[in-house]
Order: structure tokens, then sequence, then C-alpha cells
């Protein structure tokens, strides 16, 4: 029985690059990415050569403090003062993934008392790095609690990629599938390949394969004929915003997955750490839903596949209603009731701000 975690990394901190794996370019080449400046940085971001939530915190924190070595600056202050527009610059690379926000504040009050431009430098650095070391143990954690939702030979969809390349290491939905081959669980995983740029395909399968994790891909519309067929047992996904009342936002699909579970009795299960969840939104309403670029759903892998002038829509994520969620799974355990209730109390708990 195997302890080793065999999966892959998405970023690693080099002190004079950012070290990425390309995620554009899987499954087909597995190329890994320097990133020396913020603009590669904002880049990488903004075309998914990085993504997933955490993952794209962890980019941006290493990103600000990368950006900071070439300030040169008369004192703190002036440094704060040439800091800020490179943060608000990376804050602009992607509007829902609230993890984005939360490490570049975080890396801004890691030097509010700072009293020279080296030390302030420093710090960021060492914040960065300690945002990294704790995602790890944060997914670890997702992952043990998550385990114990599931049991020998069950079999459990998920969506989109919520594993260890959009984290620092195990992942958030995909933790618990990575515990399992360690203690011989023989969990068994139906991935919907996640349209339009095909993050379940490309990524969760892919990645899952290099961990030796049993793994199954169907087309997104294969879910409903899935679950009946197949006798799924639960769907797990991932989150890039939750609201403090439950609700959810996630990749482009996942409603409608949870509405099927629903249909299908079939527990819904959410597992994120506690820096998606955004204390300052209090439903999905007022959670931004990124639009992008129409030709993603006119073509796939620069190939054609609709008329070049048919209009698209191309919401990047929808919101699951709470009323939805069977739990939300954390690194402090698993949220199943009231939720906003249990969220104020798990944050009071916890001293997150």
């Amino acid at each position: 029985m195997s302890t080793q975690f065999t999966g892959p990394r998405s970023v690693e901190w080099k002190e004079t690059y950012i070290h990425i794996l390309n995620q554009q370019k899987l499954p087909g080449v597995t190329e890994y990415l320097e990133l020396t400046t913020k603009e590669d940085v904002f880049d990488a971001i903004v075309t998914l050569k990085v993504r997933g939530a955490p993952a794209i915190g962890i980019t941006a924190a290493f990103g600000l403090a990368l950006a900071a070595k070439d300030i040169e600056a008369a004192d703190v202050s002036e440094f704060r003062e040439k800091l800020a527009p490179i943060k608000d610059y990376l804050s602009s690379s992607r509007p829902t993934a609230v993890n984005l926000f939360w490490a570049l504040e975080r890396l801004s009050c890691s030097i509010q008392y700072a009293t020279s431009v080296n030390e302030a430098k420093t710090n960021l650095v060492h914040e960065a790095i300690q945002i990294q070391v704790e995602d790890e143990e944060m997914c670890r954690m997702i992952g043990q609690n998550a385990l114990q939702l599931f049991k020998k030979g069950d079999q459990i969809m998920t969506i989109c990629n919520a594993g260890s390349i959009a984290t620092s290491r195990y992942g958030t939905a995909l933790a618990p599938f990575y515990l399992a081959k360690q203690k011989d669980l023989g969990l068994h995983i139906y991935a919907c390949e996640t349209r339009p740029v095909l993050q379940g395909s490309r990524l969760t399968a892919w990645e899952l394969m290099q961990g030796g994790i049993d793994v199954t891909l169907i087309t997104d519309s294969m879910a409903a004929h899935t679950m009946k067929e197949k006798h799924i047992s639960a769907v797990i996904v991932g989150a890039d915003r939750i609201a403090t009342n439950g609700d959810t936002a996630n990749k482009i699909g996942t409603y409608g997955l949870a509405i099927l579970a629903q249909a299908f009795q079939i527990p819904f299960f959410v597992a994120a750490p506690l820096s998606t969840f955004d204390l300052q939104v209090e439903s999905g309403d007022d959670i931004p839903i990124e639009e992008r670029d129409p030709e993603e759903v006119r073509q796939i892998s620069g190939v054609r596949t609709a008329p070049a002038d048919v209009h698209v829509f191309n919401p990047a994520f929808d919101i699951t209603p709470h009323s939805l969620i069977s739990g939300i799974i954390t690194e402090k355990g698993i949220l199943t009731g009231s939720y906003t209730e249990e969220i104020e109390q798990l944050f009071a708990e916890s001293h997150v701000n």
C-alpha cells in the first residue's frame, strides 16, 4: 500500500522565476514554463496556463513577490506605493476566483509593519511560500474529511479539475481520491469532459491517470444516463467562490450536475478551503460571472466546430444554490446544515478574515 503522493505539481517558486505546468498543452504535451515578469504571470492566469482557484492565488502571490524584487524605492512607504498598482494589475486577471484577491491582499498585509524595503521584499516572498505550504496541508485535510463520506467501491462523479494541478498538491474535490488510492479503497471516478475548454478530459483524466487512479471519461451530456446506469454514489466538485449563504460558483456545468444529483437522490458535495469563502458576498446573485472569448466555443484546439460568425454565450462559471448542496467540505470539517450560521461560526472559530 503506497503512502507516497504521485500526482503532478503545477506551481513552484524558483527565486528568480515561477515554474508552472502549462495546462494549455495537456494532455498532449507536458510543458513547463518560466514566468519572470508580472506580465508573464498575468498572461498565464488569463490564458489558463495556470488555473484552479488555489493555484491562481498561489501564482499571483509569487508574481507579486517576484515583481516586487525589481522595485527601487527610497523607503518602505514609497515601496508600498509602487507595489499597489502591481497588485491591482494582477487582481484584474480574472474576476470570479476569490483566492486570487485573498492571496494578493494577504501579501499586502504582510508588509504592513516592515521597516525597510529589503524587509518588505523578504516578507512578500516568505508569505507567498507560506500560502503554498498552507494550501498543501489544507488540501490534505479536505481529502481526509471527504474520505469519510465514501466507502470502498463507490462510483463518484466530478466536473472540471479540482486536483493537484489546480492547487498546491492533492487538490480539493480530487484530494480524497489520492488518499483513497493510498488506502486501497478502490473508488472509481467518472470525469465529465467539461466543455468548452475540456478541463475534465484534458486535465482531470490525465492527472488521475498519472496518479494511478481509476477514472472513466464521459461527455457532459452523458451525466444523467451515467448516474442511472453506473449507480453513481455521489458527486463532488470544487469551488471558485462560496457566498456566506453557501451558494457556490464553480465551472460551468456544475449547476446542472447538482440538479441531476437531486433528481437521482445522490449526495452533491463541494470541496473547498476557507480561502474560497467570500464573507463580503451574501449570495450567489452577487458573484460576478466571467464571460470568456466566444472562440472557446466555436472551436476546439484551433479546429473550427461551429460557424465563424455564430452568436455565442460563454460564461465560465455558474452558481449552484446552497439548497442543492449536501455538504461543503473544508479543511476544518464538513458543513451540512444551515450554511449561513455554520459558515459564520466556522470563521469565528478559525479567526479567518
